[in-house]
């Protein structure tokens, strides 16, 4: 039994070893040559490097050093997720890390000075997409009717939005205070509370694949639903809200432990613990990790933790998204690729126009409406975790899955990409009229 944890640990040190360095070489090439983020390169370096590319291949012994094998076991057939399990928990682990620092790094005001905004944008970036999602399934003769399982779930993948990734990007430039910046990070939320409750009823609707067998039980399905959203948005408020509230007596507490490192250290635990919490109510647990950053983003800590917490996500973050490049398997793209194709189109149509086109009407500039649908796009973990559930219970089959992987990592590539020229461009994110009603937020 020592052996095989022994054996474990070896195993995982070797392949966090080699995900490091070969993030960061391709973080380097991406930034200096191509001038793009850094997040890209990690991105295309996990598939390369994946189980089902290089990382797949024997590694033989050298010297003294036995057969080592593949960097990465070639996953089953059935699994959800082709990566090992710790790494995965690694992987989450630093997306926590990524939207505590993102949390800490917004301005609150300026959050809740967009919450309308951010709702409306959140509605129509999940409404858009999850009909173009349904109805192109039927129409490619993947599902028989928008009512199938293959569409609804199709649908449903097509809400989902990853606040990591585009996160990461406004961080990288400096953006994430500005009115889109805030709009995004608050529109994500309410978008995974939204993706929930569709998840929720797609699942509940489709189970055994008899829909009309679900309508006797449609009161006690929709008394479901009710209840797992009025315990996911309750639990984020009161999270959020006692946070803020409480902000004050938790810096505090931390100030008066003397012993080094207490402050990153009781944070990042607050943090991991939110997380978790947030899972449990059926959240995310990014939300929770991101809720916490947020609630303490005002207060002393915010400059007391700076270096220490970057110091922390340059290690950790990069590993998050290589883990997420791990997971695409282009062999199974190959069986519905067109169709894979066109659902990556529709998929940035679907943010761009669901997102942009509430946010126009919200008072943004036709640039800042442009910035906040693009930042919506990406997909990202959300997407591959309801694509792996899908498969999980038997309602969609690897084709779709593998279009599902396609657009998630389609969308996770071209979004950043579009999105930095997007802020390049210097023009006000805001119509000049909603501008002056405003105290004016860094753009």
């Amino acid at each position: 039994m020592g052996e095989d944890f022994t054996h474990s640990a070896v195993i995982l040190a070797f392949q966090l070893g080699i995900i490091l360095v070969v993030a960061k070489l391709a973080g380097e090439f991406t930034e200096r040559i191509l001038r793009q983020p850094a997040v890209i390169g990690e991105l295309v370096a996990g598939i390369i490097i994946g189980p089902f590319a290089l990382g797949g291949i024997e590694l033989a012994g050298i010297g003294p050093i036995e057969q080592i094998g593949p960097l990465f076991e070639h996953p089953e057939e059935d699994a959800v997720i082709p990566v090992p399990k710790t790494l995965f928990v690694v992987g989450q682990v630093a997306a926590i890390i990524l939207l505590l620092e993102t949390g800490l790094n917004t301005d609150l005001k300026a959050f809740l000075r967009f919450v309308p905004q951010a709702s409306v944008v959140a509605i129509g970036g999940v409404v858009v997409p999850f009909a173009l999602g349904a109805f192109s399934t039927v129409l490619f003769g993947f599902a028989d009717s928008i009512t199938s399982a293959p569409a609804l779930f199709v649908g449903t993948i097509m809400t989902a939005t990853s606040v990591g990734i585009t996160a990461r990007v406004l961080d990288d430039l400096r953006r994430l205070d500005s009115a889109e910046g805030v709009t995004i990070l608050g529109a994500a939320v309410v978008d995974d509370v939204l993706g929930i409750l569709i998840l929720t009823v797609v699942v509940g609707v489709t189970a055994g694949g008899a829909i009309e067998a679900a309508t006797e039980a449609a009161s006690f399905e929709w008394t479901e639903v009710a209840i797992v959203g009025a315990k996911a948005i309750g639990f984020w408020l009161v999270l959020t809200g006692g946070g803020i509230l409480g902000a004050k007596y938790i810096v505090r507490a931390i100030n008066s432990v003397r012993v080094e490192g207490a402050a990153i250290a009781i944070v990042f635990g607050i943090g991991l613990f939110a997380a978790a919490l947030a899972e449990m109510f059926g959240l995310a647990m990014i939300i929770g990790a991101y809720s916490v950053g947020l609630a303490l983003s005002q207060t002393e800590l915010r400059q007391q933790l700076h270096q220490p917490l970057n110091g922390l996500y340059h290690a950790m973050v990069p590993i998050f998204f290589v883990v997420m490049g791990t997971m695409v398997n282009i062999e199974a793209m190959r069986e519905a690729l067109l169709f894979g194709v066109v659902v990556v189109v529709l998929a940035i149509i679907g943010k761009v126009a669901g997102s942009g086109l509430p946010a126009l009407a919200a008072g943004f500039s036709r640039i800042g409406a442009w910035r906040v649908g693009v930042g919506m796009a990406p997909r990202g973990e959300v997407g591959l975790i309801v694509a792996g559930i899908g498969v999980s219970e038997g309602l969609i089959g690897q084709d779709l899955f593998g279009v599902a992987i396609l657009m998630t990592i389609a969308t996770t590539l071209i979004a950043p990409a579009v999105l930095v020229p997007a802020f390049r461009n210097n023009a006000p994110g805001l119509r000049r009229d909603q501008a002056t009603r405003r105290a004016p937020l860094p753009d």
